[in-house]
């Protein structure tokens, strides 16, 4: 039987290993703090890594940085945003910005693997313990300094529901107070553009895309966004996509599953006065 070293960087990680026989987690509290660079963990998982057949985390910024590290300590394949198990040591990925399916089949062992995990369906309950570990190892990384804008909600990554919003939304109080209040009336996470990320209004773990997050959520309700190539390449998987923009022949409505043409600063807060009733 295969056996798993799932690295669970955030809470909700625990539960997300698709159905392995066990998994071991690595204390996410840890990993919530910048002062402990990808290096040093890197270093000190592989002194634990001995005897597993996969070390696998959900894809998310952390993991993409901190497991390339490892795989090239451990001298492995590794496979990232896997969505398939095709077998044992074969995979499939995304590749061009999910325009094409890639089979990849490794050779080596243990095996290093990302993976997005709404792409999975439920597995069976899996035994899971905890570890803590002591960071001795130096570092080639210099942290300047740290910052933390935890808001309670969902994680993007994993979250069921994800409401985004793009450029026009002008300025960040603005974006806040929109997209994060409508958000908020449904218990979803926040996402934002490349557009809004580069202008200031969002900040940078909020970007949804190929040079951002790839989600997978029940329902992307994308208000304000014109639907770039970039953009769209990741929220192709999404089960539903709700598109509002006040332009009717906006890219978007290429994709979307239901399209709205209407002011996102109107519909949005009609929509939550109905939640609300």
């Amino acid at each position: 039987m295969s056996k798993l070293l799932f690295i669970a960087f955030y809470e909700s990680d625990l539960s997300a290993a698709p159905g392995f026989a066990k998994a071991l987690g690595i204390d996410y509290d840890t990993f919530l703090a910048p002062s402990v660079p990808s290096d040093v963990f890197a270093k000190e998982l592989a002194k634990i890594a001995t005897g597993y057949s996969y070390i696998a985390s959900p894809s998310s910024m952390k993991s993409k940085d901190a497991l390339p590290y490892l795989a090239g300590l451990l001298d492995t394949p590794m496979v990232t945003d896997v969505i398939s198990v095709v077998s044992p040591t074969t995979f499939k990925r995304p590749i061009y910005a999910g325009s094409m399916i890639a089979t990849v089949e490794t050779i080596g062992n243990p095996v290093v693997i990302t993976f997005r995990p709404n792409g999975f369906e439920k597995g069976l309950p899996v035994s899971a313990s905890t570890v803590t570990l002591e960071f001795t190892e130096a570092s080639n990384v210099k942290v300047v300094s740290e910052s933390n804008r935890g808001t309670g909600r969902p994680d993007l990554g994993s979250a069921k529901i994800v409401v985004s919003g793009g450029r026009p939304l002008k300025e960040a109080a603005t974006f806040e107070s929109v997209i994060g209040g409508f958000a908020d009336s449904l218990g979803a996470a926040v996402g934002a553009t490349r557009a809004a990320v580069d202008s200031g209004i969002a900040p940078n773990e909020l970007q949804v895309g190929q040079t951002g997050k790839v989600v997978v959520p029940d329902l992307y309700i994308a208000a304000g966004i014109s639907g770039s190539t970039q953009h769209m390449a990741g929220i192709k998987d999404s089960k539903v996509i709700v598109a509002i923009n006040t332009d009717a022949n906006a890219p978007i409505f290429e994709m979307a599953d239901l399209g709205l043409v209407g002011d996102l600063y109107t519909v949005l807060p009609e929509l939550q006065t109905e939640l609300k009733s």
